[in-house]
């Protein structure tokens, strides 16, 4: 958007700027350009709802006007939902429709307990199924606002997967909960704190979690600094690790360069990778180091030879692109055929491409 409003109840348009888009929790923080005194809302403990709990939604469904509806909350810790990276949804049987999205769900005392995100139908109205950020995700990314212009959250260092009937049988559990330690990053804070591959992750400071996205979600809300308490199962005896919650490391510079000429990667924007990178990105690929693609221009020849965001560039030519200013180059060059290799979604593909 180059031209961004609120509309309040009492029929005023404000304009506002963009002060922090995070695609990974689907939100932005606005700020409003006229100085004045505006009404607020308070943030309620989301981790205190209870399915049952009375909750109203805010929203201008189908553009009709700002309208109240009223419901319950039907569940909470909904994952498969699919909107954002952290799939950890409060769900409510509040009639929520389109136009609905970005208004709040409050609780009986006028508390915000959510950001109304998405709805399941198939009609493409309200079907008493819709789903909202639990506020204290909300939290995090609006004080985040306040300090910077990026989410900073606790890298953990480590990946997960979520245990099924057989694997907990095979580990001895009572049934599937839990985090499954699949791999450790050396000398981060997991591998720090003691973690090993093989390890089930349980609870987080006493909070019992039951599956990565919980797992995820609890330590996110926890923001970066301190630490949080860890407790594991390793071969069906229980322990507790110390993990200290501190930003992912930038350990090589980014280099963001935006790659121009008559090449395919003309519109290409790209940054080296780096751990503070695959966080901010939500990367899930192979890959620990090399170029990722940031952004696509519209209309450019990488839009019209299929790159994506996400993209991570390996080979151009038989030649390994590890920087940046290594694949720069290399489209410096003329060439009447292109051979590239990428990796997208954890597939290694491979193109040749007219000069």
């Amino acid at each position: 958007a180059d031209e961004v409003k609120v509309a309040l109840a009492d029929r005023r348009e404000l304009e506002c700027e963009i002060v922090l888009k995070d695609e990974r929790t689907d939100l932005a923080v606005l700020r409003i350009k006229e100085r004045g005194t505006y009404p607020t809302l308070a943030f309620a403990d989301s981790d205190a709802l209870e399915v049952g709990d009375i909750v109203l939604a805010i929203g201008n469904p189908f553009g009709v006007g700002q309208t109240v509806t009223s419901g319950i909350v039907s569940a909470l810790a909904r994952t498969q939902v699919g909107v954002s990276d952290y799939q950890f949804f409060i769900q409510t049987d509040a009639a929520i429709n389109p136009g609905n999205s970005g208004g709040a769900l409050i609780d009986v005392d006028g508390n915000l307990v959510g950001i109304n995100t998405a709805i399941y139908s198939r009609s493409g109205g309200s079907m008493g199924i819709g789903f909202a950020i639990p506020s204290n995700m909300v939290r995090v990314v609006a004080e985040s606002a306040r300090n910077g212009s990026v989410v900073r959250r606790p890298w953990i260092g480590a990946e997960f997967q979520a245990l099924t009937s057989d694997l907990a049988e095979g580990l001895g559990l009572d049934r599937p909960r839990g985090a499954l330690v699949t791999t450790i990053a050396e000398d981060g804070p997991a591998a720090r704190a003691g973690l090993a591959a093989g390890d089930v992750v349980t609870a987080v400071d006493g909070i019992e979690i039951d599956d990565p996205n919980a797992l995820t979600y609890r330590l996110a809300t926890r923001g970066v600094g301190g630490e949080a308490q860890l407790r594991f199962l390793r071969k069906n005896k229980e322990y507790i690790a110390t993990l200290a919650l501190e930003a992912a490391p930038e350990t090589v510079p980014r280099d963001e360069r935006t790659i121009e000429g008559e090449t395919p990667f003309q519109g290409l924007t790209v940054v080296n990778l780096s751990p503070a990178v695959v966080e901010e990105l939500g990367y899930r690929g192979r890959q620990s180091s090399g170029v990722i693609v940031t952004s696509v221009g519209d209309g450019s020849h990488a839009a019209d030879v299929g790159f994506r965001p996400g993209d991570v560039i390996l080979e151009v030519n038989r030649q390994q692109v590890e920087t940046t200013s290594a694949l720069a180059s290399l489209a410096e060059r003329r060439a009447s055929i292109w051979r590239v290799m990428i990796e997208r979604g954890g597939r290694v593909i491979r193109s040749v491409i007219g000069g």
